[in-house]
């Protein structure tokens, strides 16, 4: 292996020349490792070091065989081997040029991150412009205990963290091997931003005090310096394993959001695709209604049309355009889902394993009323990524419908956990009233749909379960105040009468339908909402 020290970055592949190998980012955005021999590898570290040279036939077998003469077929082999390999998921021409009777050049663009030692990281563009969107590195947590013995567990934080950023849609990470040079070292963030060629940059410390664990972590603006986010993140001990996990998921998706928020801030003359997927995203995190959605799906069109290819375009305009539909903010919901079945169909066939198309397909089998399909699609989403609360939550809605209505609450507790701000919290304390409001808690009910309410009073279904809850408790003149709020903020009149309303959507699995007769719809009768 190469004496050089140095980490190459070219479309889905990392190049680790330490001695680590190629990697591949799988479907949830992590680095796995490639199996490939050790003369290709060498012949590839040659040819992406030089890249855009023609590097002669000569050099490169004595590259793969040194000091050995052998027959120029077995370079074609491993030049073969290399591009079944890295031409896989190309279209079009290869990463390897071949230049007859003279040699081969690697022409795919490539990043490299060199590193001379612990002591200096440098790194160089070849062939890319502008640093990634969503790039950062997590540098190594400081453990401000006076234990040393417990320093595992600020770098365990450290590792999770690169882990969970991988799999933020978008994102570009630098590996944990990269960052922990850095590790015990003052480096002011703005030379650590021109050196590994990121624009974030994620520090922290942990103390633990007792039974206590305090997290401090911030994101930094490389350009700036600014501190962009900070929070504090305060746990018992208990498990220590779950408690790491628990803290890196929460830090995890606020970090998502807060990525996001920070890259559409940056002013851009000539928006690309890519800019507008992140300012639809920053949309959809905003409180939910017809005007959020209308802007989302506005961006995500807009990224579609300057790359009709995109499979991140296509997913996040489908999931949007079946969302809308599931929560009744379109005029136009057989038109939406009839668009997002095209696009989920497209992207699947491009992309099958992507975590955020089978979020579309997921979301796409909901809204046309099929949670049981839907609910394998969303599984595979959180099995690739535990950190997408929104996913959770209608894991757990699904859950419910298909009659496992134990299981719905466990799952939106975690979201909350996860993303105890969230904009979207009022329908997840909803939905907990639901279940409480079907398994006859009246109480219970009353408290989760306020709460809900409290966080967001426009939510038409809270308004209409809470004057189920009511009703049931014998408070009319409260439940009907309710009901007509609902109503009032309903866009397709389903709280006209009970036969529209239960014409309105699917009410789930047996068992479940009969809860709801005997408990919502028995207690909007008792709040005066017709028959028919």
């Amino acid at each position: 292996m190469s004496a050089s020290s140095e980490i190459f970055l070219f479309g889905e592949f990392r190049l680790d020349r330490t001695g680590g190998g190629l990697f591949r980012r799988d479907a949830s955005g992590v680095f796995v490792p490639v199996a490939i021999g050790s003369r290709a590898l060498e012949i590839l570290g040659t040819l992406v070091e030089r890249r855009g040279e023609v590097v002669p036939k000569e050099e490169i077998m004595g590259t793969g065989w040194p000091r050995t003469v052998v027959a120029e077929g077995n370079l074609f082999v491993q030049i073969a081997t290399l591009r079944r390999i890295l031409d896989a998921a190309q279209s079009g021409q290869s990463c390897i040029q071949t230049l007859i009777g003279r040699g081969y050049r690697f022409v795919a663009p490539v990043t490299r991150c060199a590193d001379s030692g612990i002591s200096h990281i440098r790194a160089s563009v070849i062939g890319i412009g502008p640093r990634p969107p969503l790039s950062i590195v997590v540098l190594p947590f400081t453990n401000l205990d006076k234990d040393v013995d417990r320093e595992y567990f600020a770098d365990g934080i450290t590792d999770d963290l690169t882990t969970d950023l991988s799999r933020i849609a978008g994102s570009f990470v630098i590996a944990r091997r990269t960052a922990f040079t850095y590790k015990g070292r003052a480096v002011d963030v703005k030379q650590i931003g021109r050196e590994l060629g990121v624009r974030y940059a994620l520090e922290g410390s942990v103390r633990r005090s007792g039974q206590q664990v305090r997290t401090n972590t911030q994101l930094i603006d490389t350009d700036t310096g600014a501190n962009l986010w900070a929070d504090r993140f305060d746990h018992d001990v208990c498990d220590l394993f779950a408690l790491q996990d628990e803290i890196t998921s929460r830090i995890a998706f606020a970090l998502d959001l807060e990525l996001i928020a920070a890259e559409v801030t940056r002013p851009s003359e000539h928006p690309d695709a890519l800019d507008y997927i992140l300012r639809g995203r920053a949309a959809l995190s905003k409180p939910l209604s017809r005007d959020t959605y209308a802007e989302a799906i506005r961006l995500f069109e807009h990224a579609l049309a300057l790359d009709p290819q995109f499979i991140d375009a296509q997913s996040w305009l489908a999931h949007t355009l079946a969302v809308r539909k599931h929560f009744q903010m379109t005029v136009s919901p057989a038109a939406d889902l009839e668009r997002a079945e095209v696009l989920v169909k497209r992207a699947l066939v491009a992309s099958p394993h992507r975590p955020l198309t089978h979020l579309a397909k997921g979301m796409l089998l909901h809204a046309r009323g099929d949670p049981e399909q839907a609910v394998p699609e969303y599984e595979t989403v959180i099995s690739s990524n535990r950190n997408w609360v929104s996913v959770l939550y209608m894991l757990g809605m699904c859950k419910l419908l298909v009659g496992s209505i134990e299981e719905t609450t466990p799952l939106v507790e975690q979201a909350i956990r996860f993303s105890p701000r969230d904009p979207f919290m009022a329908n997840w304390y909803m939905l907990i009233g639901t279940v409480h409001l079907l398994q006859s808690r009246t109480d219970e009910a009353i408290h989760w749909l306020e709460k809900s309410l409290g966080a967001n009073p426009e939510l038409p279904f809270a308004h209409g379960h809470l004057a189920a809850a009511y009703a049931l408790k014998g408070n009319t003149e409260r439940a009907a105040a309710e009901l007509a709020e609902a109503r009032r903020l309903s866009g397709d009149r389903r709280f006209a009468s009970l036969a529209r309303l239960r014409a309105a959507r699917s009410w789930g699995a047996p068992k479940i339908r009969t809860l709801y007769e005997t408990t919502y719809f028995a207690g909007l009768r008792k709040a005066g909402l017709s028959e028919e």
